[in-house]
């Protein structure tokens, strides 16, 4: 038995030493990012999206850190709704999920309904991920429409309106 034991260490040590080693140290990341002009592009199509809707609102775009963007409010959106629209986006950019999403799954009682202790997580509706090949690189929020569902709306029309830049 001992001499099996030893036989198996030997073995291992050898499997191990001879993994081949990377010459290169990995030591720097890289990543898309959304250009600042398609992040405006994308809020201006988002709020004529709900300004045809007849809704004044708040647009946040920020990018894949959750740093804003571009922020913009309409002459009569609500005093909230500028802080509210950056929540929303910084929430779908921090947790890589649509915060219509997030209020389902973080609902009283489920297991992940602790993060909606996280400050400035805002678990409702109207913050999307702005993806691109496999990558997130930012993310929209929209504040100040009826409810969480037809601010999703305008900030899909405003991803629309960019999908082209986006697919280059």
């Amino acid at each position: 038995m001992k001499i099996f034991t030893n036989t198996f260490v030997i073995l291992l040590l050898t499997s191990l030493f001879s993994l081949p080693v990377s010459a290169e140290k990995q030591t720097l990341v890289t990543y898309k990012a959304l250009h600042p002009d398609v992040a405006i592009k994308l809020a201006k199509a988002s709020l004529e999206a709900c300004r045809k809707a007849g809704y004044q609102v708040a647009i946040a775009v920020v990018d894949r850190m959750g740093i804003t963007q571009v922020l913009v409010r309409d002459q009569y959106a609500g005093a909230h709704t500028p802080d509210t629209a950056y929540r929303k986006a910084w929430t779908a950019a921090s947790f890589r999920t649509n915060t219509s999403e997030l209020a389902d799954m973080t609902q009283a009682g489920k297991p992940q309904s602790g993060v909606r202790q996280v400050t400035q997580a805002l678990m409702i509706g109207g913050g999307l991920l702005i993806e691109t090949d496999g990558s997130v690189v930012g993310a929209v929020g929209v504040s100040g429409a009826p409810g969480g569902e037809m601010d999703d709306m305008c900030a899909k029309k405003g991803l629309v309106a960019i999908e082209e830049d986006l697919f280059l």
